[in-house]
């Protein structure tokens, strides 16, 4: 039997945990015999000394077979998934999973939401109506199956001991510590059936790993935990100084993806997509190299294939195809405004995370858990980095709907109100006064709150974007390649 205590102890004084003493800890935590505050205690030991491949290793299968881990053996196929460690203006899981799917690769992706200055697949998947991201394990393989992918949300049999732990580092000042984020993204993504893994490790003011050092030591850990369970896993760094694409926001990025998918997307997204789609063709034995993968992503764009894998597979989770074939049915946010270029000259940078912080001023993500999210709210951006722009041209155009963020106490949905000046039934042809003043002054609210999210976005937007006289030369999307090997430049 072990002994909590000394277990700390070892860990605080820079000792490496053996697997035996990490399966003690984390099964008595997760059956509450170990209560939070030394928990606490051995993740900040943890953050402070660091751990050593062995405890990764130990951590991440502790976490994993804390719940349930999925057998999809029954489905035909080498089922790969992808997964980014995050960034602005992110939606390439809604590009690549269709057009890997459309491939004959099955995708089994288990998301996430947003978390602080990004977004979050599951955000922007309900942004589509109807869209479900919760359903049940039997449900998640009869998807897999019909449709060779299947996008949902996490599951409380999916890996709990990282739920717990994850929520405990957030509030112990131990998230940052690049060994159990590690841990915590391969728990969830071993627990999901999957066969191989393509992992996107962004670097830059957009992403959390700020540093290239910090991303090439994440990306390591990543692949090297991966291949220890016998899964074959491939990282890509990725630069997030500036947002990736031209929008920001739930639905905006998700209709940018379906121009993506008709072959009408940004260079700097579709160049990504094609490599990360490429590589998840090459794992799932339907390209003989990665280049043979990514000719195939584009013939999957080319010929239709991608769009219409998208479509069945909104359809299948319940969504409304009809706004995915005409997004223009899903009409804009209420309320919108343009930041002009105060100088003429070049776009020298855009600050990843300021135009993130910007997005979630304007309620395109959460401050807090309990706030909602406005869908059609975000940034769409007109000049990107190295493009030439004119005193007073629009270098983005905010969108809010101006809806409070907190949801009512007994709300258990995150959808927004309607906004009265939009009624067109019982609001506007009210027969009393009351009724009618009531509505003006809720009309007023919705107003004032849309221009104190505009001022906020602008001072994030002025302190992130920088005009300068020169052209910049334009940086590389792809810095290198992590896999089994070792890494190479691009």
């Amino acid at each position: 039997m072990f002994n909590t205590v000394t277990l700390i102890r070892k860990k605080r004084d820079g000792e490496a945990l053996t697997p035996d003493e990490i399966q003690y800890l984390i099964r008595e935590y997760t059956n509450d015999r170990l209560p939070d505050y030394q928990m606490s205690a051995l993740m900040m030991a943890s953050f402070l000394n660091g751990l050593d491949a062995e405890e990764a290793e130990a951590f991440t299968r502790e976490m994993l077979h804390s719940g349930e881990v999925l057998d999809l053996g029954e489905i035909p196929g080498i089922k790969v998934d992808k997964h980014s460690t995050g960034g602005v203006g992110d939606k390439l899981s809604l590009i690549l999973a269709p057009i890997v799917a459309a491939a004959g690769v099955p995708v089994p992706m288990i998301s996430g939401r947003g978390l602080g200055h990004t977004g979050g697949t599951l955000d922007k998947l309900e942004s589509i109506p109807g869209f479900q991201v919760d359903v049940s394990l039997d449900r998640y393989r009869e998807i897999l199956r019909r449709q060779q992918m299947v996008m949902v949300g996490q599951t409380e049999e999916i890996a709990p001991a990282d739920k717990r732990l994850y929520a405990l580092r957030d509030v112990t000042a131990t998230v940052e510590c690049i060994p159990l984020i590690a841990a915590s993204i391969m728990s969830k993504k071993l627990a999901e059936g999957i066969d191989a893994l393509v992992l996107d490790v962004k670097t830059g003011s957009g992403a959390f790993m700020t540093s290239l050092d910090d991303a090439k030591t994440l990306a390591h850990t990543l692949v090297q935990i991966g291949e220890s369970f016998g899964k074959r896993t491939i990282a890509y760094i990725t630069r997030m100084d500036e947002p990736l694409g031209r929008t920001i926001g739930n639905w905006l990025e998700v209709e940018e993806s379906i121009d993506c998918l008709r072959g009408d997307g940004p260079e700097d997204v579709m160049e990504i997509s094609h490599l990360l789609a490429g590589t998840m063709i090459f794992l799932g034995g339907k390209a003989a190299s990665v280049e043979e993968g990514m000719a195939v992503s584009q013939e999957m764009i080319q010929s239709g294939r991608a769009f219409e894998k998208w479509v069945d597979l909104v359809q299948e989770q319940g969504g409304d195809i009809g706004v995915i074939r005409e997004p223009a049915r899903m009409g804009q946010a209420p309320y919108a405004r343009e930041v002009l270029a105060q100088e003429s000259g070049f776009v020298a940078s855009v600050d990843g995370y300021s135009l993130g912080m910007a997005s979630l001023e304007l309620g395109a993500g959460r401050m807090a858990k309990e706030d909602r999210i406005d869908m059609l709210a975000g940034i769409r951006i007109h000049k990107k980095v190295g493009d030439a722009v004119e005193k007073g041209e629009p270098l983005f155009t905010l969108y809010t709907s101006g809806a409070e963020r907190k949801l009512a106490a007994d709300a258990t949905n995150h959808t927004l109100p309607a906004r009265p000046s939009d009624r067109q039934g019982a609001a506007a042809s009210a027969s009393t006064r009351k009724e009618m003043e009531t509505d003006r002054q809720r009309a007023e609210e919705y107003e004032q709150r849309a221009e104190e999210y505009f001022q906020k976005a602008e001072a994030w937007i002025g302190r992130g974007v920088n005009i300068g006289s020169a052209r910049p030369e334009r940086k590389t999307s792809v810095f290198m390649r992590v896999d089994a090997e070792g890494e190479s430049e691009f």
